[in-house]
């Protein structure tokens, strides 16, 4: 007999794998499917940061900062290998917003979120600090306030892992073609690769397929939902380390915008995002030259040596998928997630996703599960709030530990180089040690790929986190793709794929 899943989740980004995780959790069957790889989307592409959001108190939206400051430490208590604490330099600028609305903002900032452990704001004498050096000598006074990082992409192989270890079934490369409601039940098709299309039955159906949301409704469901989402393309450049510390800068620009400069992958220095509407194929979005140089122009504003276009060593951009709730600009428009539900008497129910951020992923699965639940009340079996209490896979060690695991790892296998054993333990927690597992030298990891992948950790990224190709592992499962050539890109991409053809064959 065909299997009936309670919940099919089309899409594996932030919001589809944070959903799927809670989902079966609470006792739910689960399917998801992916077109491309996770978080090959907007949830790879986010400025990666944990935050609560300082410039959305301008607009108001306190219940947005509010739930995504508390999130801040609950996640990186989830996950710190991959989350860990920053913090972010405000200079003042004169002719902008005043330092008595920059103090108040900080206030509410680090008291409305029931901030714990991060510590809490403090003035700066930009003279003086470290953090003025880098600046050009106008800006004197400013303010250092705490958020956090994380490595989004694997945020989201993380909540996916933990969905399939509690029973979930994820399938990346297989493209959602339709669905069909029956009754109490809804029938998709779904295609792998070149594969014959094939079935799947569920109860009930999300729709968080990102920037594809309204097409998958009304191309794919033929939904007459009057909902509509609103594309904001943001796009990041790369460049050289500007400066040696570790802190960040939060620089205002002239147009009432802000941008970011964050010390990024140890080499390179982060700078974003931008806040335009998008027209298009999401999968197509790219930097534009005009975000580019607004970037390098709003960076040099600060900087004592200015940003050259020529400085960049890479841009990536994002399209994020917003509920168009009519703000005049993109920067206006909300980042709070909607939830719409379709359940008409007894038919099959759909709930589609719009907005959304990364912070607030775990709470939205909550919020949608509070929706479905009612409607398959004898499923769930475990309380609301326990995705916030179990760590993701990795994460399980003391939220301020991330030193003792790795001097753990580099007593386990003195031969790895320091910088080799830190990029593991942040990438791997305490299954690092599952990845290495006997390994007594180098040589025992076999091929070496370039910048410290080998061979062990390819498998192990195959095997376990759905990596297919080169750009998964290179671009998503890590950013090692800013160290490696594109001939070594194409050498992995070819080890991989001979890889799996000879799983396959073994199986």
């Amino acid at each position: 007999m065909e299997q009936v899943f309670d919940l099919a989740i089309i899409g594996g980004g932030i919001n589809g794998c944070g959903i799927a995780r809670d989902a079966v959790g609470r006792g739910w069957s689960v399917y998801v499917c992916e077109q491309n790889d996770l978080a090959s989307g907007t949830s790879s592409w986010s400025t990666k940061l944990i935050h609560g959001g300082l410039r959305y108190l301008e607009h108001y939206e306190f219940r947005l900062v509010r739930e995504a400051l508390i999130e801040r430490e609950i996640l990186w208590s989830l996950a710190p290998h991959i989350i860990w604490p920053l913090r972010f330099v405000l200079p003042h600028h004169r002719g902008l917003r005043p330092q008595w609305l920059l103090r108040l903002g900080l206030f509410l900032y680090d008291h409305i979120g029931g901030r714990k452990l991060l510590p809490a704001t403090r003035t700066l004498d930009l003279t003086r600090d470290a953090a003025g050096e880098p600046l050009k000598p106008g800006f004197t006074r400013g303010f250092e306030y705490s958020d956090c990082w994380v490595q989004d992409a694997r945020l989201v192989v993380l909540n996916a892992m933990d969905a399939k270890a509690r029973g979930a079934t994820v399938e990346t490369g297989t493209r959602f073609v339709s669905a069909e409601r029956k009754a109490d039940r809804w029938v998709l098709t779904v295609q792998s690769g070149d594969g014959e299309p094939k079935q799947i039955q569920a109860r009930t159906l999300v729709n968080a397929a990102g920037p594809w949301v309204a097409e998958v409704l009304s191309q794919r469901i033929r939904s007459n939902s009057q909902a509509k989402v609103r594309l904001v393309q943001g796009s990041h450049i790369v460049v050289r380390k500007i400066f040696d510390h570790d802190r960040c800068y939060i620089f205002q620009n002239a147009d009432g915008r802000i941008i970011f400069a964050i010390p990024y992958e140890r080499e390179f220095t982060l700078i974003g995002t931008t806040d335009q509407d998008y027209q298009g194929d999401p999968a197509k979005v790219a930097a534009t030259p005009q975000e580019i140089a607004y970037l390098c122009a709003a960076a040099s504003e600060y900087f004592k040596k200015p940003v050259q276009e020529s400085d960049v060593v890479w841009t990536y951009s994002g399209v994020r998928p917003l509920y168009d709730d009519g703000a005049s600009k993109a920067q206006e428009a909300t980042r709070d997630y909607v939830l719409t539900l379709d359940a008409p008497g007894s038919a099959a129910p759909l709930l589609s996703v719009f907005g959304g951020k990364i912070t607030t992923y775990r709470r939205l699965a909550e919020a949608v599960l509070d929706k479905l639940g009612p409607l398959l009340p004898e499923a769930l079996k475990k309380p609301k709030g326990w995705t916030g209490g179990e760590p993701l896979p990795g994460g399980d060690f003391p939220v301020t530990g991330f030193t003792d695991l790795l001097a753990d790892v580099q007593k386990r296998y003195p031969f790895l180089a320091p910088a080799h054993a830190w990029r593991l333990a942040r990438t791997y927690g305490t299954r690092a040690h599952l990845l290495l597992g006997g390994a007594d030298s180098a040589a025992d990891l076999g091929r070496n790929f370039g910048a410290d992948l080998t061979e062990r950790e390819v498998l192990y990224l195959m095997k376990h986190e759905w990596a297919r190709r080169a750009e998964d592992i290179l671009w998503r499962r890590s950013k090692l793709g800013l160290h490696l050539s594109a001939a070594d890109s194409a050498a992995l991409d070819q080890y991989m794929a001979a890889a799996a053809k000879a799983a396959e064959g073994a199986a």
